[in-house]
């Protein structure tokens, strides 16, 4: 195309200093062995020809200082920007090697800088690759213990035509009695499920190498009815089942992995069906005591040939549904069982049963790809990788908001930060995400509107191992990551201790308007928050404005009754807890139901994906009120829940049988005491270090044991050494002069010793230490000048000192002395007096204990 300029960029130029300089060293240690000349070269010949036509950047000698290279700033501007081309052809050049000039630079040597689209010198960092850009997203990755069928399963979203009423006890359910493989026949079961005492090691694409076992009964003909069962596909929770009758069977729910807990959701296959006939199944090792199966709520079934034939989805199916307590148990916790029964619709069918309407990983990854390939949605909607799972599956992060015009613009916007499926077997969040997402990304103008005025921060699946493998409430961790919030172990919990760091960085840029983790509840129904009781005055109740104004916005599904704010001591690791610690006032845990509604033209029906989803439209909807500038709704929310509260206060007093008049001072009494607590799962149940660290903790736990004895400080300066040596050499020679006391015609070496000088006593021990300072300059004299000190005061003192030594190391043994000695040497003590101790011994010691007489050493040790 410029036949000039390609001549030109062919000639020979010298190398970019920077270049050669890597080259020799890659060569020098042995990376690279590849001739000069059949090196791929990036930037190549406009690199050269910057090069050569600028010989300023050309270093001499060696690689200094970058800022040597160019004295004059302005100079700078000029070579990294030409303001003035004299041709068409040097336009064109320009534009096509603008962006290798500037990144070929010396002085910028990123590759992932850009210009300034109009043309300013405001080089700006290239946006990230897109994750989707190299292709479909990496398949799930599962822990090597793991087998893995290779079917992909997947379930279409039908809409149920009527309403789904919740099932009505009639008092004669069957309890069935458990009955156990011994009576019956196990034609399904896990062989390799880690459990307790395991830990999660490693993780491949696919699970466990090899072959996979044909763990379902083969039949033995076409007249053989035995159920098939599978669940090693993605979420799929069954480990064991039982046939105790011709169409009865007992079904073992696999705890979640590493641990000997939470068992509460199923999801599994079931195939070789009957028509019209009736079939029984009891899962007998669940452990809650309470469950909304008890009122009525049913499972879920899917049938493969109504879907295929009918666009018929998940529906709720089941009859003479009963929840009791199991007559066996392990010894340690009791077991309640669940059985219902149930007509397939078609012969040889495959259908599912779950706990609740299921997504997966892989259903987020294929609704994420279709967001990164849409080029509008793609344009408002920015999504990364916040952090690699222990499986090292992707946790990803969406930003969303509308691009700001100006800086001023950008800065001014709030952050709104929202979170689901901490919690995999709750899967409810993510069908609530799934509709804010579908909301906030659409061309509706109030979608537009919210983009414009937040940024919003979407972690929709903080915990993709557990979704994946199936567990209820942990991650592979063996750990309730709801617990672990205040964590610093990023290793074993990465997901959330980078959601944290994220949430605090943006706290630094910006206001965090509300923060909203999505869960479900397995006890009560209809959906509601958890919140935070305010403690500032200023802001008193205002928490408790965005649930009321929701439940207004969405009366036949919200319950604001059902909200709960207060903070257990329990609940301190969870998400909204240290999101309300760390500054974030409106901080909730969103709990809706796996059952269904008790609300207004909803009530004894179960909620839907429909239902679900509408919500997280109106989670959107709920934003614009609650951040509407005209504050009539706002005002009128609060004024309503100052009644609310009268009223709250009022039913208290009632049921303790107290009255009392609240005017002028019911808005003192603390909130907390009014709420009972939240009824979520107790946090201990999955506390504490994660399982592969457990065995590192036993481990230091006995080095503490074996090195319990506390060890003395070791000392530094000179000074301390010296007194410590005087110390011990005075301990010796009191020791040795004692013992020659008592031996019989021994005459006593004190008469040598040099009696004290009058500054004695400022520099004896005093009442704070036990540490001899060295003797003073007059003392040193008075040694010298041989002074001798009275033989009986001497030993008086001395008698005196070792009694009050023994009285120490012996407490029962009391000692005549005088609770404040007098520092006059020639004053001996009353024999009478007795020591006024106050009752605390100890305290005594700190503040009465009378001041002993220091005794020199003969010489002056010092250390070199």
């Amino acid at each position: 195309m410029f036949p000039a300029l390609e001549t030109e960029l062919k000639q020979e130029t010298p190398l970019d200093p920077y270049e050669d300089f890597m080259y020799h060293h890659l060569q020098y240690y042995g990376y690279l062995k590849a001739q000069r000349d059949s090196l791929p070269n990036s930037a190549t010949t406009t690199h050269q020809h910057v090069w050569k036509n600028n010989p300023q950047f050309v270093l001499s000698g060696s690689l200094g200082q970058r800022d040597d290279l160019m004295p004059d700033p302005l100079q700078k501007e000029k070579l990294l920007w030409p303001t003035c081309l004299s041709s068409a052809v040097h336009r064109q050049t320009e534009a096509v090697s603008r962006d290798a000039f500037m990144l070929s630079s010396p002085l910028l040597k990123s590759r992932q800088l850009l210009h300034d689209e109009f043309g300013g010198v405001k080089p700006r960092l290239r946006e990230p690759r897109e994750l989707f850009a190299s292709g479909p997203p990496q398949a799930p990755r599962w822990p090597i213990e793991c087998e893995v069928i290779k079917e992909n399963i997947h379930h279409i979203e039908g809409v149920p035509p009527q309403p789904e009423h919740f099932y009505q006890p009639t008092g004669d359910e069957k309890v069935p009695a458990v009955v156990g493989e011994e009576k019956g026949t196990v034609v399904y079961q896990l062989d390799s499920v880690p459990t307790k005492g395991s830990y999660f090691t490693s993780s491949r694409v696919g699970g466990k190498r090899g072959m996979i076992k044909e763990l379902a009964v083969r039949l033995r003909g076409p007249e053989d009815n035995t159920l098939l069962f599978e669940s090693r596909f993605e979420s799929g929770n069954l480990q064991k089942a039982v046939r105790v009758g011709t169409f009865e069977y007992e079904l073992t729910l696999r705890t979640d992995l590493y641990t000997n807990k939470h068992t509460q959701w199923f999801y599994f296959r079931v195939q070789n069906t009957r028509k019209d006939v009736t079939y029984r199944f009891t899962i007998v090792n669940l452990l809650k005591p309470k469950s909304l199966y008890t009122i009525g709520m049913k499972p879920l079934m899917y049938s493969q040939l109504d879907a295929k034939g009918h666009n018929i989805g998940w529906r709720r199916e089941g009859n003479e549904i009963k929840y009791y307590k199991s007559n066996t148990d392990d010894g340690r916790q009791p077991f309640y069982c669940l059985t219902w029964t149930t007509q397939f619709p078609h012969d040889q069918d495959t259908c599912f049963f779950a706990h609740f309407y299921p997504y997966t990983y892989t259903d987020l990854q294929c609704y994420l790809l279709s967001v990164a390939n849409n080029p509008v949605q793609s344009h408002f909607c920015k999504l990364r990788t916040l952090c690699r799972s222990l499986a090292g599956n992707t946790v990803y992060l969406l930003t969303i908001t509308n691009p700001s015009r100006t800086p001023q613009e950008a800065a001014a916007k709030k952050a709104v930060v929202l979170s689901a499926r901490v919690h995999p077997g709750e899967s409810n969040g993510s069908w609530i995400m799934k509709g804010f997402l579908d909301f906030i990304l659409s061309n509706s103008p109030d979608a537009e509107l919210l983009r414009d005025i937040f940024i919003f921060k979407v972690v929709p699946m903080l915990n993709p191992d557990g979704v994946i493998v199936g567990n209820y409430r942990c991650s592979l961790a063996g750990r309730d990551l709801n617990r672990h919030y205040k964590t610093i172990l990023k290793e074993s919990f990465p997901s959330i201790w980078y959601t944290r760091n994220m949430i605090k960085r943006l706290l630094e840029e910006r206001e965090v308007l509300l923060y909203c983790d999505f869960h479900g509840h397995s006890r009560k129904n209809n959906i509601f928050l958890y919140g935070c009781n305010n403690n500032n005055r200023k802001y008193w109740l205002h928490e408790r404005v965005f649930p009321l104004m929701l439940s207004k916005n969405a009366p036949e599904k919200f319950s604001f009754h059902s909200c709960n704010f207060k903070v257990q001591k329990c609940k301190e690791g969870t998400g909204r807890v240290v999101m309300w610690r760390m500054g974030i006032l409106n901080s909730y845990t969103m709990e809706s139901t796996f059952g269904g509604s008790t609300l207004g033209n909803k009530r004894d029906t179960h909620f839907t994906t429909e239902d679900l989803k509408s919500l997280g439209y109106h989670v959107c909807d709920t934003l614009l009120d609650f951040c509407d500038p005209d504050r009539t709704k706002f005002m009128q929310c609060l004024a309503e829940l100052k009644e609310l509260l009268q009223q709250e206060i009022h039913k208290k007093f009632n049921e303790l049988g107290q009255d009392m008049d609240l005017e002028g001072s019911w808005n003192d009494i603390s909130l907390s005491d009014i709420e009972s607590s939240t009824s979520g799962s107790d946090s201990s149940l999955s506390d504490g270090l994660p399982v592969h660290l457990l065995n590192i903790a036993d481990e230091l736990n006995q080095k503490k044991k074996v090195y319990k004895k506390k060890r003395k400080k070791p000392l530094h300066t000179r000074k301390q050494l010296n007194e410590q040596y005087q110390k011990h050499n005075s301990i010796q020679e009191l020791k040795s002069t004692e013992d020659a006391l008592e031996r019989p015609g021994f005459a006593s070496p004190l008469q040598k010793q040099p009696t004290f000088s009058k500054h004695s006593e400022n520099t004896s021990s005093s009442t704070t230490g036990n540490k001899k300072p060295r003797r003073n300059e007059s003392q040193l004299n008075e040694r010298d000048k041989g002074i001798s000190m009275d033989p009986s005061k001497t030993t008086t003192l001395i008698l005196t000192k070792n009694k009050a030594r023994m009285q120490r190391e012996k407490p029962g043994f009391r000692v005549s002395c005088s609770p404040k000695r007098s520092t006059d040497t020639g004053q001996e003590l009353a024999p009478d007096t007795k020591p006024s101790w106050p009752r605390n011994r100890l305290l005594a010691a700190k503040r009465g204990r009378p001041s002993m007489v220091a005794y020199p050493s003969l010489h002056v040790y010092t250390y070199p």
